[in-house]
């Protein structure tokens, strides 16, 4: 009878990876601008060898009968080898006997509980094949990752006995590759897929983390811990390479692989040394070494003389050899040395890019054949270990496979069950994608409009007005307050744990909010105070300010998508830090002339839109540190750019009162309009934009306005002018996370709350529902600067003050939005004048265009 684990682990509890051990996994891997890094080599020990301690003499072949896809050693057992193949069967073989001890045909363990990709006809159709196979750390378990959906574990149990443990539909399409982890002491299964995710398992079948990312299938992962980080890379068949930590903050690195296609990534015996081998899609192959601390590729091995039909394997042992298999042989390398070492072609029979596995004893080596087998090579010491096993004393053969059983009856699956067939219903197709710090799929799910929303007629509609604290919820950041230093730009983390803010000297706090029973989801709340974070170095990230007229510098900022960096100025050069540690990674863009707006490409954190105070917008590659486009239109001074890659266009705000439209593609200036202001009203002060959600229409902030435009045709359509109780100059405005609603920070302190399709006022919260009485009778008036919206709860906004400080305003519990939508025609409504929006067609004396 199959059995599951009755008491199923802990769960995998949320590590702390923020501190310094892990730096060199958040730099750009490229050579390396920093400052005062310094890289320290490894000290190995010298070990003396020869040819003779590779293996290489032929032992003998083992006929498995279809093509054979995977190979891996058992940990411990070192003759123990396990084998996947184009069919779908996985076969145990001890190999010092050449013995089939196990062979497991494929077939669907649990019908019932999967989907419909699994009907008779299509697996009848297209045979599943072994994408996989590989040995937990332990060897207590193996994994299986099939070309459709599925992967397999099994608990090894003794010579003859694989037992079912876990069938679990992982991904969309094929899953490409499989490895056991431990994140937090705790043993998981990692797997990556054709759907573009890698995702993280526990042996109950329950997914931990859900890694998204990459922009192509993703083809294979290399789990690794160095000290007490633990951290998974990844490779996609665009040669994007990326590496993630067990924290769902988005992948730390984003780096090229040599050929731009399918590469694998492994760790020497050690783990001290990183390789990586692969081919391009014109065949030529590539094995490198890496160097971690600068992320550059610090060797290349020569020897690739073909263009390869299929891609290269390879691996690596004893901390020293490396062996690829290629050209119808098996090539090797000392680590050593740039030049291939020696080469076999193991007796003829191997194809043209045969699989390749060393035991760990190195010692043996299996390679498969064009006939459907595997050839065992050994040394002196392999051969020797096959006479040990032909003829075993029966307690030598029971002791290792009882002691394996022994672990598995003491381990999380004792008394193991029925099969757990875990399906992954919504795995999406592709990773959802962020723009201007909106996860779109978090918009996606949220709750359309309920009748809440729909003005009830039998009632007159009526201004919500937040006047007092009780009327909504709040929460101060803890030490913000800095009355010499205005915040002067605010930001919510993309993932939405944290609120960063960048103060007018040019230095930069970070809140964070952790998980707790107020807060179990750990995201930015006012239910729960957050805390100022710092790294233990006790680093401030800070600009350089020296010889900075700060009364005169517009400071700016820009969150890359992973929330890996932040990249800032303060009327200085342009600073990009590490998140995690505060540390400055590069410097670029001195001035003059001073940097005043920067934003992030949406496809590429390697290229920056940086606005300057001369008007001119520099496109700037950080990787090879070099300006590639300088875009000229703007009479005056920078201050917004937003990207919308559905039109693939660059709008771009100025402080002389106009849009410009640029191509992505060609940088070249598309179309320039004029903000429509006031007769007599001189075009002065900052005009920031903004995208919608659907990345057509346009939001507009001026001190004067706010207005919508339809960037499809630069078409104005809607636009709000301050009135009435809202009759200041505006500070900043916002959409929320869902394009739903338009938040609006005014220079006397009050915020507005406007629906977005009409710009209709439905909400004012006064500067008295957030300020204490002191601050507002206070000689000094206290404002909101700037204004920031979650980037997954549509009702919170943060604003930050003139006074340094940084508010988290939410509605009451009890009322949970702000306000309902005003009825769509004009006029008084309830003795009090509707805040009015006027329409683009405005008569001349009304509006200046």
């Amino acid at each position: 009878m199959l059995k599951r684990p009755i008491t199923p682990p802990a769960t995998l509890g949320m590590v702390d990876y923020q501190n310094a051990d892990h730096e060199q996994l958040m730099k750009r891997l490229r050579p390396a601008q920093s400052v005062e890094e310094v890289s320290y080599p490894t000290v190995r020990q010298q070990v003396s060898w020869s040819l003779d301690d590779l293996p290489r003499t032929v032992a003998f072949t083992l006929h498995q009968g279809s093509s054979v896809t995977s190979l891996d050693f058992h940990p411990s057992q070192h003759t123990l080898l396990l084998v996947g193949c184009h069919n779908g069967e996985i076969t145990l073989w001890e190999v010092g006997m050449r013995e089939k001890l196990v062979s497991k045909p494929f077939k669907i363990w649990d019908r019932q509980a999967c989907t419909l990709n699994f009907q008779p006809s299509a697996v009848k159709d297209a045979p599943f094949s072994v994408s996989r196979v590989t040995w937990s750390p332990d060897g207590t378990f193996c994994g299986v990752a099939f070309s459709k959906h599925l992967i397999h574990l099994y608990a090894y149990a003794g010579p003859n006995d694989l037992r079912q443990h876990l069938e679990i539909e992982a991904h969309t399409g094929g899953v490409n590759d499989i490895a056991f982890a431990h994140p937090n002491k705790q043993l998981c299964v990692v797997t990556c897929g054709d759907d573009k995710l890698i995702k993280v398992w526990d042996l109950n079948g329950r997914k931990l983390f859900n890694f998204e990312g990459h922009e192509a299938p993703v083809y294979s992962i290399c789990p690794h811990q160095k000290e007490n980080i633990q951290f998974v890379f990844s490779t996609a068949v665009d040669g994007k390479i990326k590496a993630w930590l067990y924290d769902n903050m988005g992948s730390r690195v984003d780096y090229d692989a040599p050929g731009h296609w399918c590469t694998t990534m492994l760790y020497s015996a050690d783990g001290s040394r990183l390789f990586s081998c692969g081919t391009g899609k014109e065949g030529d192959s590539f094995l490198v070494e890496w160097n971690e601390s600068e992320g550059a590729i610090k060797r290349t091995y020569n020897g690739f003389r073909k263009k390869s039909a299929g891609v290269v394997q390879f691996d690596t042992t004893q901390n020293h050899f490396l062996a690829v298999g290629e050209d119808n042989q098996i090539k090797f390398w000392d680590m050593d040395n740039d030049n291939m070492l020696t080469s076999t072609d193991a007796d003829g029979g191997l194809p043209n890019v045969p699989r390749v596995r060393f035991n760990k004893e190195g010692n043996l080596f299996a390679v498969t054949t064009a006939d459907n087998g595997v050839k065992i090579l050994a040394n002196a010491a392999g051969m020797r270990s096959f006479r040990t096993v032909e003829a075993p004393s029966f307690e030598a053969l029971r002791s290792p496979m009882e002691a394996a059983a022994m672990k598995v009856s003491g381990s999380s699956v004792a008394n193991v069950s029925p099969v757990n067939c875990k399906v992954e219903r919504s795995s999406p197709v592709r990773p959802s994608a962020i723009h201007n710090g909106v996860d779109s799929m978090a918009r996606s799910m949220e709750k359309p409009r309920t009748l809440d929303d729909v003005t009830d007629k039998s009632k007159p509609w009526q201004l919500t007005e937040i006047l007092d604290p009780v009327q909504c919820r709040m929460v101060n950041m803890p030490d913000s307050t800095d009355s010499g230093h205005k915040v002067a730009r605010l930001l919510y983390t993309n993932s939405g744990v944290g609120i960063l803010a960048l103060g007018s000297n040019g230095i930069q706090k970070l809140w964070k909010w952790g998980r707790s029973e107020q807060n179990p989801g750990g995201k930015a709340t006012a239910n729960a105070v957050p805390q100022l974070w710092q790294p233990n170095s006790g680093l401030l990230m800070a600009n350089d300010v020296s010889g900075v007229n700060l009364e005169e510098a517009v400071p700016c900022i820009a969150l890359s998508k992973n929330d890996s960096y932040v990249m800032s100025a303060a009327g200085g050069k342009v600073s990009l830090f590490n998140m995690m540690t505060f540390k400055v990674m590069t410097t670029f863009m001195p001035p003059p002339p001073a940097s005043t707006f920067l934003a992030f490409h949406p496809q590429d954190n390697n290229i920056i839109a940086i606005g300057m105070e001369d008007s001119t917008i520099h496109i700037f590659n950080v990787r090879v540190d070099e300006v590639k486009s300088k875009l000229k239109g703007h009479q005056k001074r920078i201050s917004g750019l937003a990207f919308s890659t559905n039109l693939n266009i660059l709008v771009s705000s100025g402080a002389d009162a106009q849009l410009f439209i640029w191509s992505i593609d060609t940088w070249e200036k598309r179309k320039s309009v004029h903000i429509q202001l006031a007769p007599g009203k001189a075009p002065t002060g900052d005009t920031r934009v903004q995208f919608h959600s659907d990345q057509v229409r346009l939001l507009v902030s001026h001190e004067t306005q706010l207005a919508i435009y339809d960037t499809s045709k630069m078409e104005h359509i809607r636009q709000w002018v301050p009135q009435d109780t809202l009759s200041a100059p505006i500070s900043c405005a916002v959409y929320s996370c869902n394009s739903q609603l338009v938040y609006a920070s005014f220079c006397d302190g009050n915020v507005g709350v406007f629906d977005a399709d009409t710009l209709r006022l439905r909400c004012r919260v006064a500067p008295s529902a957030y300020l204490s009485q002191a601050v507002l009778n206070g000689s000094q008036a206290i404002h909101p600067v700037v204004v920031a919206a979650h980037p997954v709860d549509p009702n919170q906004f943060a604003v930050g003050l003139t006074d340094g400080s940084v508010k988290v305003i939410e509605p009451s519990e009890s009322e949970g939005k702000w306000g309902s939508s005003p009825p769509a025609d004009n006029g008084i409504l309830s003795g009090r004048a509707a805040s009015s929006s006027t329409a683009g067609n405005l008569a001349p004396d009304q509006i200046q265009r």
